[in-house]
């Protein structure tokens, strides 16, 4: 391996790191996008039953706000619950793109590192071909081990560059579409939770009517 990436030359450096960042960037997301851990199972059930019996309280929201991403959506909700629908809806919207920039983290480092890696290795392949073009100067054509060593630079940034580019790109496509399959659901439950906010408050008006 570190014969290769020297024979690669110095563009390879920073093929190498882009890999690294990549894989990092890949396992990270893997790990904190798991469904159990953005929308821990039946959540949202449970904080209703929690409404109906009244043990919401500032203690609660704020544990339930450290819970996950759809525990900080659910708390922004019953933080204004006794604000008008209109008012909640919209602090919900504020706090749900709080929450979208936090799950999409380090994506678009990753679809950068998807875009130049395979510029990097374009940009080593023309590095090699200047390489044996300035053997055929200095050496003619006499002897082709001259032009190993360029032709050889060539290959290598351009097969590295796509070895990182190609999963690279595959991963940011999953994540982006897991992120937004996840938001989709929060949005869900979020609506959930003001609907029934709304109704428990209308009906807590006709009661005392």
């Amino acid at each position: 391996m570190w014969e290769i990436i020297r024979a690669g030359g110095g563009f390879m450096w920073p093929i190498v790191l882009c890999s690294i960042a990549a894989v990092a960037i890949i396992l990270e997301r893997l790990w904190a996008l798991q469904t159990s851990r953005v929308i821990p199972r039946d959540l949202g059930r449970k904080v209703w039953n929690w409404i109906e019996s009244d043990q919401v309280n500032a203690e609660f929201i704020q544990a339930l706000e450290r819970n996950s991403p759809l525990g900080k959506l659910l708390a922004i909700g019953l933080a204004n619950r006794h604000r008008p629908r209109e008012l909640m809806v919209e602090r919900l919207e504020d706090g749900g793109r709080h929450v979208v920039h936090d799950l999409e983290r380090f994506l678009n480092t990753l679809g950068t590192i998807a875009a130049v890696a395979p510029l990097l290795g374009l940009l080593g392949t023309v590095a090699g071909i200047i390489h044996a073009f300035n053997a055929i100067t200095a050496g003619g054509l006499g002897d082709p081990r001259l032009l190993s060593g360029g032709i050889g630079e060539a290959l290598i940034t351009t097969a590295a560059g796509l070895t990182v580019a190609i999963p690279s790109l595959i991963s940011y496509r999953y994540l982006r579409g897991k992120v937004e399959r996840l938001v989709i659901q929060m949005e869900k439950e979020a609506t959930k939770l003001v609907d029934a906010l709304d109704d428990r408050a209308g009906a807590s008006g006709q009661a005392r009517r």
